[in-house]
């Protein structure tokens, strides 16, 4: 059975959920959180130690400024309400992204990083204003600017998750077959699952049967 260490996750509809509901985009994205809190525990119960979780891309600036708003309270609402408990159960939180948010979000941002940074249990990688694009354009800045080799070594050295081991598997949830700009470089080997159910209809039975599902696929890597 393959060994699995990192689960990355696109957590998409939301929005189309609450709508279905005949609630508000916004109501999407609050019960999301449940199905977030949902899967941080299964994912410790399964033993995986990374978890990335792609929650607002450098695209969605395009939203409506309304429910921007309201995902940031969402965020800054958790963070202040369970970042304690992320703590005692020995979870780190790493951003991965471009911090450039409000003066409150950006703090509340950088204390939880620091106050979980030596927890071992899991390390949930939450992508924020995250594009894959712009994170390998940089990574080449930076090699240009200290006169590195470019090789695969080097660029991975210089991606934001540059602590963290590639994805065995991606979930996407909500129908939608594309990666939308998310770990272009990482996701090389990753399988791949798109999972027809909406964000906050997903549950542990259905993550743990693709993990299962992942045990039992043949990996080659190019080999036969």
């Amino acid at each position: 059975m393959n060994p699995i260490n990192h689960v990355a996750i696109i957590m998409d509809g939301n929005g189309r959920w609450g709508l279905k509901h005949k609630k508000s985009r916004n109501a999407g994205h609050k019960a999301g959180l449940n199905t977030v809190e949902k899967i941080i525990k299964e994912t410790i119960k399964q033993k995986i130690k990374f978890l990335t979780l792609y929650a607002f891309s450098t695209e969605n600036w395009k939203r409506p400024k309304r429910e921007i708003n309201y995902l940031f309270n969402l965020l800054e609402n958790f963070l202040i309400n369970k970042i304690e408990e992320l703590n005692k159960q020995n979870i780190k939180l790493k951003i991965i992204g471009i911090k450039k948010f409000t003066k409150k979000l950006n703090k509340l941002l950088i204390h939880s990083e620091k106050k979980t940074f030596k927890n071992k249990r899991l390390q949930i990688n939450l992508a924020l204003n995250y594009g894959s694009k712009y994170e390998l354009v940089n990574a080449f800045r930076c090699l240009s600017k200290n006169k590195e080799k470019i090789n695969e070594n080097s660029i991975s050295k210089y991606l934001l998750t540059n602590d963290t081991p590639d994805p065995d598997l991606l979930i996407r949830t909500g129908n939608t077959k594309r990666l939308s700009n998310f770990l272009l470089w990482q996701l090389a080997y990753s399988e791949i699952f798109f999972e027809r159910k909406l964000w906050p209809d997903f549950n542990d039975k259905d993550y743990n049967k693709i993990i299962k599902k992942f045990k039992n696929t043949k990996r080659n890597f190019g080999k036969i």
